[in-house]
């Protein structure tokens, strides 16, 4: 048979045992959030139901079997098996049985709502900034006397001389303005 027991905090402990082992999950969960970790401890069968001590660092747990005393600690997500005597200076817990050996059945959150579709976007708009120009369809970008444009456009394009920036056309075979031969 499972124990399960509520250390208060949003923690839950799970104690499990499944022939010579015991079994320890630390179940935490608040608002749209769960941890857990577990592990396993060879300490024999059990002779008595295990009783949970709490204490300012986190809790530990009292095991009897037939092959003696185990003491387990758990502090925050962490599960270690100690010698401290668990009475001295730690408050007992109530620990019930329970027909699940899994935490996360332990959790009784509801169940989350799908979330809306994103409305679709509005189309970017014309920018303008100063002397700064900015357009999609076609994606365009103007900048004083510099201009950019990308996909299809009603604008002739304009070429430039690589030697001194000048304006030319697509059928110069040199700048008009440097004399420097085009390709």
């Amino acid at each position: 048979m499972a124990y399960v027991c509520e250390l208060g905090t949003g923690q839950r402990i799970y104690l499990d045992n499944q022939g010579t082992q015991t079994v320890v999950t630390v179940s935490s969960g608040g608002q749209g959030q769960q941890q857990q970790s577990s592990s396993s401890f060879t300490t024999g069968q059990w002779t008595s139901s295990p009783e949970v001590f709490q204490t300012p660092q986190g809790a530990i747990i009292k095991i009897t079997t037939n092959q003696g005393e185990h003491n387990i600690q758990i502090q925050g997500n962490s599960i270690g098996v100690t010698s401290r005597a668990s009475e001295g200076g730690g408050q007992r817990m109530q620990v019930q049985q329970t027909s699940s050996t899994s935490a996360s059945s332990g959790f009784s959150m509801p169940p989350m709502e799908p979330m809306k579709p994103m409305e679709p976007m509005e189309p970017m708009k014309p920018m303008k900034m100063g002397d700064m120009e900015m357009s999609m369809n076609p994606m365009q970008m103007r900048m004083g006397n510099m201009q950019m444009n990308m996909g299809s456009t009603s604008q002739p394009i304009r070429r430039f001389c690589s030697q001194c920036g000048a304006t030319i056309e697509p059928s110069d075979r040199f700048c008009s303005h440097c004399g420097h031969r085009l390709s």
